[in-house]
């Protein structure tokens, strides 16, 4: 058989077979969706984490350099995502997704968000043009944005790779926080939907809660457009030592 022979056999395996749905209490893993036609439907709390104008990074500055502040923005956003319960399951150039699951998952990822925030503003940025001083005299400030959605998706097998990043996610969360993620706003670096905030704990919505000082730490609602649909999002430019 042909190539073509190949490919026109696999994707009528997938168009004529029906999808075996469980209900995952649990960030699904490679071997926990079956290849064939395995779906796993989660609630889950979806974070997008992407580094800005990595396009004129490239243009500007050697492939070294570049690459040297891309796996750091990378290296330090996944640290803070592990620390904070987050699963990765995608990487996209200098972008990363990761899930969270549980009953603080709203949270988790809303404080992940201010977390990395964090990093990148204190130890990524100071790091990085104390080393390579071309970035900052030809003008490149690292920035990035963080979203965060949240709800019911489907995960499934892309069928490619035996790896955890061969995972593909369908549904509303992963596709409102990826479309977030793309806001460029500065210094505001965290969007997160309402149905998000709604469900935050006070120590993530406000600092100081409880007390006479507390000082709301998100601004909205506000109304963002992502991928053609209007979503009500809260938005902050605070960041949060992990």
């Amino acid at each position: 058989m042909g190539v073509t022979d190949d490919i026109t056999a696999a994707v009528g395996a997938v168009v004529n077979a029906d999808w075996n749905v469980r209900t995952g209490t649990v960030v699904p893993t490679t071997d926990t969706v079956t290849l064939k036609n395995g779906a796993v439907e989660v609630d889950a709390v979806y974070l997008y984490a992407d580094m800005a104008n990595s396009s004129g990074l490239a243009r500007d500055f050697a492939p070294r350099t570049a690459a040297k502040v891309i796996r750091a923005y990378l290296d330090a956003t996944c640290r803070v995502i592990k620390f904070r319960g987050g699963q990765i399951r995608s990487f996209d150039g200098d972008r990363v997704m990761a899930i969270f699951m549980g009953g603080s998952k709203n949270s988790e990822a809303a404080r992940c968000a201010l977390n990395i925030n964090y990093v990148v503003k204190e130890i990524v940025r100071p790091a990085l043009e104390a080393r390579l001083t071309s970035l900052k005299s030809k003008g490149f400030e690292l920035q990035h944005c963080v979203g965060v959605a949240s709800g019911t998706a489907l995960i499934v097998r892309g069928g490619v790779r035996n790896e955890d990043n061969d995972l593909v996610s369908i549904g509303r969360p992963p596709n409102v926080a990826a479309k977030l993620s793309d806001v460029r706003a500065w210094p505001y670096a965290s969007y997160i939907t309402s149905d998000v905030f709604r469900r935050l704990k006070d120590e993530v919505k406000y600092k100081n809660p409880g007390k006479p000082n507390q000082e709301i730490m998100w601004d909205g609602p506000y109304s963002q457009d992502a991928g053609g649909a209007s979503v009500t999002v809260y938005r902050s430019s605070w960041q949060w030592k992990p």
